[in-house]
């Protein structure tokens, strides 16, 4: 992500975020994604937010790097104990084969509809052999900004499978559901974990 208006309501209201997403333990999906990844797996937590699912999966064992393009939320989520992170965007990522799984829930969904395959291909060269791809998007058509400025990518189901096997990502079943965000506002959104 690279779009000075999301950074800058991210940086303005990463406690606020912060509070909102903060769980004491993980929900369902991280769950799941935790225990399919191998012990003591090095995985990238690619969009991180405030740092609460990647807190969790180091909590689990795992070797958590957590990227977020917005430095205060890379504070928050440096102080997550287990937690190395780094103020980063989505082209920095040009690792080959480094990780065994890769966590985006709710970030790429902030770039450009014509970025995403260059991102997704840089994601399945940055897996290991058989490594595990989560995304959470949300669900619908074309680009826009919410309330709050923030840019939008959205996707449906068919267009994000496709966007993935294209990428060289074997999606596995999709989930959905409906939740109030930042803005306020009532989205729907699906997710996936794919695999290289």
């Amino acid at each position: 992500m690279t779009d000075p208006e999301t950074i800058r309501v991210y940086d303005a209201r990463a406690g606020e975020y912060a509070a909102l997403t903060g769980r004491d333990g993980p929900d369902r999906t991280l769950a799941d994604f935790i225990a399919r990844v191998v012990p003591g797996g090095r995985v990238l937590d690619l969009g991180c937010g405030p740092g609460g699912s990647a807190r969790h999966m180091a909590a689990a064992g795992l070797q958590v790097e957590a990227w977020d393009a917005s430095a205060e939320m890379v504070a928050l989520a440096a102080r997550q104990p287990g937690v190395a992170a780094r103020q980063a965007v989505f082209d920095d990522l040009t690792a080959i084969a480094a990780y065994d799984a890769i966590w985006a829930n709710f970030s790429l969904l902030h770039a450009p509809r014509a970025d995403i395959p260059r991102h997704l291909s840089a994601i399945a060269r940055a897996l290991r052999p058989g490594g595990l791809f989560h995304i959470a998007v949300k669900e619908g058509k074309g680009e826009a900004r919410d309330a709050l400025g923030r840019g939008y990518t959205y996707f449906t189901e068919a267009g994000l499978t496709r966007l993935l096997q294209d990428a060289g990502l074997t999606p596995g079943p999709f989930k959905r559901g409906v939740d109030k965000g930042l803005s306020g506002s009532m989205d729907p959104w699906i997710s996936v974990t794919a695999h290289g």
